[in-house]
């Protein structure tokens, strides 16, 4: 664990931030206008899409994708699409991806009273009725999704509602987010089949899979506590990772198509109080490790003071609810901002730290070795590449960890 801080040192950091932040929420302007992205810009025209008896009423400009005609395409949600039938076994997805705008994902299911809820911190509705289930995500035009929601007649909440409660499970043993070997991250969790081919013909014995956050990008058809549970009695440990609000600076990895932080202590605040949610209908209990991934930003005194107000709050949160805390970014945003203020911010308690030099350690030179020096580190070395192990190709990054 990082040293702790005295209760003066502290508070004097508290203090610190606070004024960075509100030197932040100037420059920015009311809430919520921040460096915001624009609307979509849809046409008008519409269109109807049937699917088992049912009508959902959608713009024409978006891509209709028919999964039993095309298994391997990849249900994302940061496109405007409507993808029908269930996800492919082996779906071809993009090593990373980030970002939420208005989709559907309408699948077979058996006959269900129609009922929708809705978690406004993911922005993402969940509805059943005769015969389907529908995912709907939303990014800037909440009402455009429910439109189509109510197009198909199901109800809709005039105003956003507490998620639905989620199931729970047994947890996990401890170590299921400790290890320290060579691990991946895929943007959507392979089938069992690729994951027993990787198992038996890799090198790899941790994977990175997206529990949440309204910035995820790809659906997660196999991502279960089930799923979870049978990759660990397999071998298998695990990075939890968590996709909420990203930095708002111009020329980020992540740019418009993506929510940006605008409230940094609420909005950290909440991604931590839905990330342990996520993490626990999974198996993944306190104690676990679930980590904020944090696109690549440009550091400037605003966007620096709303990621640590973030960060600050998501951590601190964590704790609160008994996970401890990690970290994705680069190391010349995220964690060169988090190095520079570590005396005013409570530090995660793992680092993952990008930086594609092709190197498999967790040392950098550009991280002082007394900062999460007690196996609290995981280096992405390798970024956005494709490998094929027992037959079964995926797009992934590659990660070297170290986390007891």
């Amino acid at each position: 664990m990082p040293p702790a801080r005295s209760p003066q040192s502290r508070r004097t950091g508290a203090r610190t931030l606070t004024v960075l932040l509100a030197a932040a929420a100037l420059a920015a302007g009311p809430l919520g206008a921040a460096r915001s992205a624009p609307r979509p810009t849809d046409s008008e025209d519409v269109t109807q899409v049937s699917y088992r008896g049912h009508a959902f009423t959608v713009p024409a400009s978006w891509q209709i994708v028919d999964l039993e005609k095309h298994p391997d395409a990849c249900v994302r949600f940061d496109r405007h699409a409507v993808y029908l039938g269930t996800p492919g076994a082996n779906q071809k997805c993009p090593a990373r991806a980030s970002g939420r705008t208005e989709a559907l994902l309408v699948q077979p299911a058996r006959a269900a009273e129609r009922a929708v809820s809705e978690n406004p911190t993911a922005r993402t509705y969940r509805a059943t009725a005769d015969r389907i289930t529908v995912t709907a995500a939303y990014g800037y035009d909440r009402t455009r999704i429910q439109d189509v929601l109510r197009s198909a007649g199901l109800p809709v909440t005039a105003t956003p509602g507490a998620p639905a409660a989620l199931p729970a499970v047994a947890a996990l043993p401890a170590d299921a987010t400790s290890f320290r070997g060579e691990g991946f991250d895929a943007c959507t969790a392979p089938s069992q089949s690729a994951m027993d081919a990787w198992r038996d013909n890799s090198g790899y014995g941790a994977i990175g899979v997206y529990i949440g956050g309204l910035n995820r990008a790809c659906a997660q058809q196999h991502l279960t506590a089930d799923w979870v549970r049978t990759q660990y009695t397999r071998g298998w440990r695990f990075f939890p990772l968590y996709v909420g609000r990203q930095p708002s600076s111009d020329g980020g990895s992540c740019g418009g198509g993506c929510a940006a932080i605008t409230s940094p202590v609420a909005q950290g605040t909440a991604a931590a109080d839905d990330a342990a949610a996520q993490a626990a209908a999974l198996g993944f209990g306190k104690g676990a490790v679930l980590y904020n991934d944090l696109e690549h930003y440009e550091p400037g005194k605003t966007v620096t003071a709303q990621v640590l107000g973030y960060i600050d709050a998501y951590t601190e949160r964590l704790h609160a609810l008994g996970y401890r805390s990690g970290a994705y970014g680069n190391t010349s945003s995220l964690v060169a901002d988090l190095i520079a203020n570590r005396a005013d911010v409570t530090l995660p308690d793992v680092i993952h730290f990008a930086r594609w030099n092709g190197t498999s350690t967790t040392s950098d030179a550009s991280i002082p070795s007394t900062l999460w020096a007690k196996h609290q580190r995981i280096h992405q070395y390798v970024g956005d590449t494709t490998e094929t192990h027992g037959g079964v190709t995926i797009s992934i990054d590659r990660d070297r960890l170290d986390v007891d």
